[in-house]
């Protein structure tokens, strides 16, 4: 299983990321991920990400900035 991240304008439309994530084996460790480096991918022009395990949408989009996030 691969888990991956879709970075994102806040229209939805894809953006290339600050930093370019790994391919993931876990959703902890993809989470995780998002987790310690979400303000620098803020910073680089990504407003929400979409997680995918083996191209399958899981949830998202999930929004980087923390006077949006649920």
């Amino acid at each position: 299983m691969a888990w991956t991240w879709r970075f994102e304008k806040s229209d939805g439309t894809e953006t290339e990321p600050a930093l370019q994530p790994e391919e993931f084996t876990t959703q902890g460790d993809a989470e995780s991920w998002i987790g310690e480096y979400w303000k620098e991918l803020l910073d680089g022009g990504a407003d929400q990400v979409t997680l995918f395990e083996d191209g399958a949408k899981i949830y998202g989009p999930m929004s980087l900035r923390a006077d949006e996030a649920g």
